[in-house]
């Protein structure tokens, strides 16, 4: 399964990165139905944590995100689909470790193999993540320091702000370049 694909189906929810179950039952290519009645049989393994099903804001809110699935998914809009009549219930969604836990009451190799694809995609996101707030925590370290020596040599930051956002205007004409 290209990876690009199970990315696209990670979703944050509550502050959490989840998949839903409609998405990861296409992934194990069985009915969302059977998915969440194997879930179900086990409910012990997968507290809130682990699993938790959507408020309809939550959901209608997801729905609106999104139009269409590509068209190799097979499947025409999911989100815009209606409930059939609204006997749907909302959907799950699955943490990384309900998503780990699933492997355990579906018990199939395409199970396990796509859950091993999907462990390392939550493991990769995680690990950017912590990139990008080190980046972070490294930029506003700078700043302050700029900021310090500003102030130690006289310099006006506000001088340099205004320049700053003369060129971040972009209805302003370039002053790159030559002119004659």
């Amino acid at each position: 399964m290209p990876k690009e694909i199970i990315e696209n189906k990670v979703y944050i929810i509550r502050g959490q990165r989840v998949m839903l179950d409609k998405d990861l039952a296409w992934l194990y290519q069985v009915e969302t139905r059977v998915l969440n009645q194997a879930v179900k049989r086990n409910y012990e393994r997968f507290p809130e944590d682990f699993m938790f099903q959507l408020t309809q804001e939550e959901w209608e809110n997801l729905r609106s995100q999104f139009v269409t699935l590509k068209k190799e998914e097979n499947l025409i809009s999911q989100f815009v689909i209606s409930n059939k009549g609204g006997d749907r219930k909302l959907p799950y969604a699955f943490t990384e470790h309900g998503v780990a836990m699933l492997s355990s009451v579906l018990r199939s190799k395409r199970a396990i193999a796509i859950n091993i694809q999907i462990v390392r995609i939550f493991n990769k996101l995680r690990n950017m993540a912590i990139e990008h707030k080190d980046l972070r925590d490294e930029l506003e370290e700078f700043k302050q320091t700029f900021i310090k020596y500003a102030k130690e040599n006289n310099i006006e930051l506000e001088e340099i702000y205004k320049q700053l956002d003369y060129l971040k205007d972009v209805t302003k004409p370039a002053t790159i370049g030559f002119t004659r």
